[in-house]
């Protein structure tokens, strides 16, 4: 499914249950590709798609600009060091408009939770997706006196040039949305995406994690009962996260909990809660 999304250049749509490695897809690619560091864009109800695009700080460049021009007013000969700042100060790409640079491999892109979003913003995508490309209408007016404007990006300390006020990307980026299943998407996007429904880790999948983060000597000795346990009660609370077995494991090996017949399995009792809220549900 990764290899399709490259080929064609289409957004891959992870669901599967909190905990189950949505998110850690992205990171396994972009390493594993050696496409460098993934952008993150996570979602909330507020956000749109300008915000992932890219945020203008007009009040900033206002701000600076009255302040100059009163330096200037003040003191002539400091004209030149007091000049206002270029409208590239002011304009730094999001998450969407950094993967969309002309990279020549593509960039890897985590759009996280995209089903809390509002209900417009995944048939906004769909045009952004399509044609791998959008505008800036603050440099498309002034491109006559700034063809070429240098603004900040969503790297750490990344500047790119922006030409006519368009970014054109030249790689596609690989996207890689996350759902938990607590919406349904508009058809149309659908057909826009790959899907890809993440399986829940089995017994041999949880012990093997628990050997690489523990080494297999701890992961021999908790881990059997441990899992057993997990897979049990995520069964009776509707998923449980493999996070939560993680922080169980380091609670057993941590020194101060007690032994496995002791307190141990009272305490993971309250790491093990429901993913929706609700109580812990039967004592073990």
């Amino acid at each position: 499914m990764v290899n399709a999304a490259l080929l064609l250049r289409r957004p891959l749509l992870v669901s599967g249950r909190p905990g189950t490695g949505k998110s850690s897809l992205a990171y396994r690619i972009s390493r594993e590709l050696g496409l460098g560091r993934v952008l993150r864009w996570h979602i909330t109800s507020r956000t749109t798609l300008q915000r992932g695009l890219y945020d203008y700080d007009a009040i900033g460049r206002v701000q600076d600009t009255a302040a100059a021009r009163a330096a200037i007013g003040g003191d002539p000969s400091g004209a030149k060091d007091q000049a206002p700042l270029g409208i590239g100060e002011y304009i730094q790409l999001g998450p969407l408009g950094t993967a969309l640079l002309p990279f020549a491999e593509p960039r890897v892109l985590l759009i996280d939770e995209l089903d809390k979003s509002d209900l417009d913003l995944a048939n906004d995508l769909l045009s952004v997706f399509e044609e791998g490309c959008f505008s800036i209408p603050e440099l498309l007016r002034a491109r006559r006196r700034h063809p070429v404007v240098r603004v900040l990006t969503g790297d750490p300390g990344g500047e790119a040039e922006i030409r006519d006020g368009t970014v054109t990307c030249r790689a596609f980026p690989l996207i890689v949305m996350t759902s938990n299943s607590e919406r349904e998407f508009p058809p149309a996007f659908l057909r826009r995406c790959l899907l890809l429904d993440m399986p829940e880790p089995g017994q041999e999948d949880l012990a093997d994690m628990l050997a690489a983060h523990f080494g297999e000597e701890t992961a021999r000795q908790w881990g059997g009962d441990l899992i057993a346990r997990f897979l049990e009660r995520s069964r009776e609370r509707g998923g449980l996260s493999k996070d939560q077995l993680l922080n169980s494991l380091y609670l057993a090996t941590s020194g101060g909990i007690g032994g496995q017949d002791g307190s141990l399995y009272e305490i993971v009792e309250a790491v093990w809660h429901r993913l929706n809220g609700a109580g812990p549900g039967t004592k073990l």
